[in-house]
């Protein structure tokens, strides 16, 4: 495997590491901004914006919107490039009373699944909570970040001699199975509560309210004999994140608004106030344009002349089941970016945006691969269909192949992270000029 795509992988799995929840996953970006320097805007203030900056904006402390404005860009020939993925995975949120006593001096956890779990992934392995936490001060409330960076809790499976049937029909109860053992008779409910605020560096009786879940302890790896292989937590979606952020960085585009932006709450729907199905991006676009002192008119035109890419992952061929993958348009590990399209549009590639998308990897030299689900078997959605609802414009689903999605512990090709952001590098720099769903003139990189 090329050392330069194992290096990417790598990096791929600190950012993951940072990354716990959706949260954290906004604060590793926003520390790599700062680093930039990015200016922060926060919504509820004034905006400050001019040709050659760099600035971001947050939403619930878990969706951000980061952009750069080209030193040429004009109201008037105003274009966006825009790459979107998602904070959050599917996980067990922790309930608002969450401890449960008993049996028999035994303390658990009372969780609900957030999102599409494979549960029975997060039996039998080390388990943490992470998450923000609200606690009372002079000034009123605030918001801080929580992460038990040790082993904590378990869910255990029942015994093969208490139950024959594990290995023919295991499904197991949320209510009654996936709860986490976190004491044996040493610990109480006190003890939980002033573990949380100990992590949120406050006393337990200014912590007022709690957002936390279940995070898996295994840590990532780039494996195999050959290095062929990434496996993590979360690489659904924060591999797509960690490409789009790094292709963002390194863009220079002065003719264009370059966009990141990464949303929460894909996984149970997007319709919240900082989902894809929000006013987020609409919002933040609308006022770029006003402090470019840009017309309502120039911003329809503008959005008119501007292309997404909602960045996703995909289902790669399952080595073990492959009828479950559509026989002509079926992706592969280490083969490169993967277009996604959907008859009943919950990708939203149609064939204007493929082309764009395939031309811009092909002057790249990015393999594309191209998925559709089979016709028999509904296939998951994504941000793209969403956030057009909000901000239409031209736009194409794209991501990377991976196994085990929805599980506890996932597996991608290592060589694909550097695909990723080759080609979202290439979306972000190349000359890029819309016309309609007509022609699309697009230049050299």
């Amino acid at each position: 495997m090329d050392q330069e795509a194992i290096a990417a992988s790598t990096a791929l799995l600190d950012f993951i590491a940072q990354s716990p929840t959706a949260f954290h996953t906004v604060a590793t970006l926003r520390r790599a901004l700062d680093e930039a320097g990015f200016d922060y805007l926060p919504e509820e203030a004034e905006w400050n914006v001019e040709p050659g900056g760099s600035y971001y904006t947050v939403r619930n402390g878990s969706s951000l919107v980061a952009f750069k404005i080209g030193r040429e860009v004009f109201p008037h020939t105003m274009s966006f490039r825009i790459a979107a993925a998602h904070s959050d995975a599917p996980a067990f949120k922790l309930k608002a009373n969450p401890v449960l006593e008993g049996p028999d001096g035994y303390l658990r956890l009372n969780v609900e699944a957030y999102g599409g779990t494979i549960d029975a992934s997060w039996f039998d392995r080390p388990l943490t909570i992470a998450g923000r936490v609200l606690v009372k001060g002079d000034e009123g409330i605030e918001s801080r970040l929580a992460f038990i960076d040790r082993d904590l809790l378990v869910i255990p499976h029942v015994a093969i001699h208490m139950d024959r049937s594990v290995n023919t029909g295991f499904s197991p109860n949320r209510q009654v199975d996936l709860c986490p053992l976190f004491s044996a008779g040493a610990l109480s409910a006190q003890d939980f509560d002033r573990m949380v605020a100990e992590a949120a560096g406050a006393a337990a009786e200014d912590v007022v309210a709690r957002e936390l879940f279940l995070v898996s302890r295994t840590p990532g790896s780039v494996w195999g004999q050959g290095g062929e292989f990434v496996s993590a937590g979360h690489l659904d979606d924060l591999q797509c994140v960690f490409a789009a952020e790094q292709a963002f960085l390194a863009s220079d585009n002065d003719d264009a608004v370059d966009v990141l932006a990464v949303f929460d709450n894909e996984e149970v729907g997007s319709n919240t106030k900082q989902g894809a199905l929000s006013t987020l991006l609409a919002d933040v676009l609308a006022r770029v344009n006003d402090k470019l002192d840009g017309s309502k008119e120039n911003l329809h035109q503008a959005i008119a002349r501007s292309f997404l890419v909602s960045c996703d992952n995909a289902h790669a061929v399952h080595p073990n089941h492959p009828e479950f993958s559509d026989e002509g348009n079926r992706v592969l590990l280490n083969r490169g970016v993967v277009v996604k399209e959907a008859a009943n549009q919950k990708y939203t590639t149609d064939a204007f945006s493929r082309a764009v998308f395939e031309e811009i990897c092909a002057r790249a030299q990015v393999p594309v691969q191209r998925f559709a689900n089979r016709s028999d078997k509904a296939g998951g959605s994504t941000l793209g269909n969403l956030s057009n609802i909000q901000v239409s414009l031209h736009a194409v689903d794209m991501g990377l192949p991976q196994l085990a999605m929805h599980s506890a512990w996932e597996t991608a090709g290592a060589a694909d992270t550097a695909w990723g952001i080759k080609a979202l590098g290439a979306f972000y720099r190349i000359p890029l000029a819309i016309e309609g769903a007509d022609r699309a003139k697009i230049g050299e990189l």
